[in-house]
């Protein structure tokens, strides 16, 4: 895409400042200042009739320059404007007064709750000094705590990038595909799962450096900002088994999968059972909402009964009823999933790599389950990066895949509002899906052709194992011998540079 091969003498990471990792970061930087300005249309103020400054969020503003922040309506919306209130000990009434009146408690996990309400508190520690300090820029309490998230997002994603180098040192240009994602410009500051991706891609990093707990602390650590990390727990395990087999059932090959296990659900627990135990009511809100959410328009469900006319499999439901039979469908679906996968993962000619079967895995949560929020997308980011390393095909599935908040805001907006019909955006959904389901589908064929895997083919076994760290052209590596190749790995297919070869 920008120069042909390595030549035959050329250097890779001699520089000395401008090395491939801080160019990849600079150009995360870039990427991230983007995404802020995308979202700085709806930190705007005005002054009111009566004199009072007021975030500019008027004639639906927020969707039609799509700049909409779930950061900026939280503030308010899970009581964080109010510094004497602590997340999941202290309720609040939802439309009072009204007939769907109710009590309500913070919503997200526990890690995300008290990152929220510790965003909250800065800011209200900046607007203090701002007062006494005349040269401190100010402005509304929420565009203040929107940027204090931004600033930590921002660095979460920054770590997110230098963690996918350190697991590919001698291919940058995939780290630079995460830092250059179009989705990250569109969504990392949409809402805060840029801090599950990062421990959950540093939780890898660390059992590739065979560090095994840490890398559970980090993934038990992710599942408290989002359920989505210890989804990996899964692949670590599966991989963990099919080496065990292979390797003539030596527990050595399970010792490394065990203890990153244990240390997470170890992890886990310790985060949730202080505020379940002082707190039930307000820790338990994050999983009755979820239980009680219906289709959300972002499903393949809710796609579905659009379309088709279809009642869905609960029917016409009551305010607060819970979709009980939806629920189970999605449970099944994911563990029928599961099953396929760790089928694939049992049948393939060679262990399949940790990062195909932890992309399979989360991209079948995504595309089974009742909820795609449009963030959930950078979840996959990273994933894909390390699972299928194509650029023109991941940038395809990404443009497509950012593209889809244009006709969601104008969907939001609603035709009244001079917005669109559903039409576009479902339709939009519908072609997100058939990109990540098209993704899958070349995961599952580098799994059972290895040669195929642009990772393997280039010698690396799997370099996400802490078996199998180190790149060689010959030789057995984690317990298996790379195929050989008679000349380098062909580009055409790939879109990448091959690396030079030892």
């Amino acid at each position: 895409m920008v120069g042909g091969p390595l030549g035959r003498h050329s250097l890779v990471g001699r520089a000395r400042f401008w090395t491939p990792l801080r160019v990849v970061l600079l150009m995360a930087v870039a990427v991230l200042a983007l995404g802020w300005l995308g979202k700085a249309a709806c930190l705007q103020q005005y002054t009111t009739d009566d004199g009072t400054l007021a975030l500019d969020w008027r004639d639906g503003r927020q969707y039609v320059a799509m700049c909409y922040s779930d950061t900026v309506p939280l503030y308010s919306i899970e009581n964080l404007d109010d510094p004497t209130a602590l997340p999941y000990r202290d309720p609040w009434i939802d439309n009072p007064g009204e007939p769907d009146e109710a009590v309500r408690y913070m919503e997200y996990p526990v890690l995300s709750g008290f990152h929220q309400w510790a965003a909250a508190r800065v800011a209200d520690a900046w607007l203090a000094l701002a007062a006494q300090v005349s040269w401190l820029p100010s402005a509304l309490p929420v565009v203040v705590y929107f940027d204090i998230s931004a600033a930590w997002l921002a660095l979460a994603w920054l770590a997110t990038v230098w963690a996918v180098h350190g697991l590919r040192p001698s291919r940058p240009w995939d780290a630079a595909l995460v830092a250059l994602s179009p989705l990250v410009a569109v969504h990392v500051f949409t809402n805060f799962d840029a801090l599950a991706v990062v421990c959950a891609t540093t939780g890898m990093l660390a059992l590739a450096r065979r560090r095994p707990v840490l890398a559970g602390v980090l993934l038990g650590i992710g599942g408290g900002f989002k359920f989505y990390p210890l989804l990996l727990l899964g692949p670590v395990l599966l991989v963990g088994l099919r080496r065990w087999m292979d390797r003539g059932r030596d527990g050595a090959a399970l010792s490394a999968p065990l203890r990153t296990i244990g240390a997470a659900v170890t992890t886990v627990v310790a985060v949730n059972l202080p505020v379940a135990l002082a707190w039930p009511t307000g820790w338990w809100e994050f999983f009755r909402l979820n239980r009680s959410r219906p289709a959300d328009p972002d499903s393949i469900y809710f796609v579905v009964s659009y379309f088709s006319g279809w009642a869905g499999f609960d029917g016409e439901l009551a305010p607060g009823q819970p979709p009980a039979v939806l629920n189970l469908v999605t449970l099944v679906l994911f563990a029928l999933c599961c099953a396929a996968i760790a089928v694939l993962a049992w049948t393939a000619p060679r262990p399949p790599r940790l990062a195909s079967l932890a992309f399979l895995v989360v991209a079948a949560f995504l595309l089974v389950n009742k909820v795609w929020s449009p963030q959930y997308s950078l979840w996959l980011v990273p994933l894909a990066v390390l699972a299928l390393p194509r650029m023109r095909v991941l940038l395809a599935w990404m443009f497509v895949d950012a593209l889809v908040w244009a006709p969601r805001m104008y969907y939001y907006l609603t035709p009244d509002e001079m917005g669109l019909p559903p039409d576009w955006f479902l339709g939009a959904v519908l072609l997100r899906d058939a990109a990540v389901v098209g993704l899958c589908a070349l995961v599952v064929a580098s799994v059972l052709r290895p040669g195929t895997d642009p990772v393997r083919a280039i010698g690396l076994d799997d370099p996400d194992w802490p078996a199998s760290t180190s790149a060689v052209a010959t030789g057995r590596i984690g317990g298996w011998s790379p195929e050989p190749t008679s000349s380098p790995p062909s580009t055409a297919s790939s879109g990448w540079p091959p690396t030079a070869r030892t």
